[in-house]
């Protein structure tokens, strides 16, 4: 067991140094000494075990390093008003394309029963006042924009958001260098806002049986370019974005809450963002076990995936990493596809609703 000194000696934290000397000549100093170096122990191991944590994330490349930050803090850290982003239910739903679709001017993706077309449009150029044609917007960048400009919206309850006075801070809070340039981050950004813009959709649902309906989801409805005097970059700078009011009413009332720490984990993922959002937004109104198919999956998240065996794969990776931050989301893949169990909608930060459980699981 060691004597009073072996025992005092084995004491360094200040705070408890303190704490022995202070009952020093008290006839319990035995016991309290026990208790004081118990507690020291335990900090040790702690101590050691942090060490040992963090030389182990030290080790992790940079993407998983960023998720089990994110999670650690999720787990620790309870959810404050600053850390919700907002981002429309139909957005949820219906995935932009992951990569640059060159010189096609319509996008089409179906997702179970409805589909989604996407076409391309043009804008007023502010240097020589032509319409110029943009390009469909694709990729994370562009899914992020969304996820600001909504944001946005519903935290100053007006459909025309400043864009000029907020894309640079929210940049920088998913992770980008705020760059300029010809190859800078700023560009990037502002040609998804300008795709974004431009753009127009139409969603198509099917119930399956002899009811269709198409919705056209114009988002905006104004976009206001200007060319700052003595600008060498040649960049136009977007001054406001105006959501399309029927739009804009609508996220209002059906905006779904996304916790920015993990957006920001995935930041770098068109298709990990989709499948939050899309998670998110199946958790919010499912009342029933959900099965979909690997082919209801590969129609929903394959775009860039050939083959259903290479969609798989990359899928199932996509999930584990969403899975390494939130854990306890009610997943499970198997050779048949996708089993999502109803859950409490704050797993992703969705304002629960009651559900009402069932065994039989829905179709897709």
């Amino acid at each position: 067991m060691g004597g009073i000194e072996d025992k005092i000696a084995g004491v360094h934290d200040a705070d408890l140094l303190a704490e022995v000397e202070a009952a020093r000549g008290s006839f319990l100093f035995g016991t309290i000494l026990e208790h004081i170096l118990h507690r020291q122990r335990e900090r040790d191991a702690a101590r050691l075990a942090e060490g040992s944590r963090l030389a182990r994330r030290q080790e992790m490349p940079r993407d998983a390093r960023r998720r089990d930050v994110v999670r650690e803090v999720i787990e620790n850290e309870p959810t404050a008003p600053e850390n919700l982003q907002h981002i429309h239910s139909v957005l949820a739903l219906c995935g932009l394309p992951y990569r640059d679709p060159g010189d096609a001017r319509e996008f089409f993706r179906e997702y179970g029963r409805n589909s989604l077309s996407l076409l391309a449009g043009r804008l007023k150029n502010p240097a020589n006042g032509e319409m110029e044609p943009q390009g469909l917007p694709y990729g994370p960048k562009a899914r992020l924009v969304l996820l600001h400009l909504c944001t946005e919206a519903v935290r100053q309850r007006s459909p025309t958001v400043a864009v000029a006075q907020s894309l640079s801070g929210f940049m920088k809070e998913m992770g980008f260098a705020v760059t300029g340039g010809e190859r800078g981050t700023i560009r990037q950004f502002k040609e998804q806002l300008n795709r974004l813009a431009a753009c127009t959709m139409q969603i198509g649902l099917w119930d399956g049986s002899d009811t269709a309906s198409t919705l056209n989801v114009p988002p905006f409805r104004q976009l206001d370019l200007w060319l700052p005097q003595g600008a060498t970059d040649g960049l136009a700078r977007s001054k406001t974005v105006q959501f399309h009011q029927d739009f804009y009413d609508n996220l209002i009332r059906h905006a779904l809450p996304v916790d920015i720490r993990a957006a920001r984990a995935f930041s770098g993922s068109a298709r990990k963002l989709d499948l939050l959002f899309w998670v998110g937004y199946r958790l919010r109104v499912l009342q029933r076990p959900l099965r979909l198919t690997w082919g209801n999956l590969h129609r929903q998240f394959g775009a860039d995936n050939a083959s259903i065996r290479s969609f798989k794969q990359a899928f199932k990776t996509d999930l584990a990493h969403l899975r390494e931050v939130f854990p306890k989301l009610p997943i499970a893949l198997d050779d048949n596809g996708m089993l999502l169990q109803p859950a409490d909608p704050a797993l992703l930060l969705v304002p629960p609703r009651p559900l009402k459980r069932t065994a039989k699981a829905t179709a897709a």
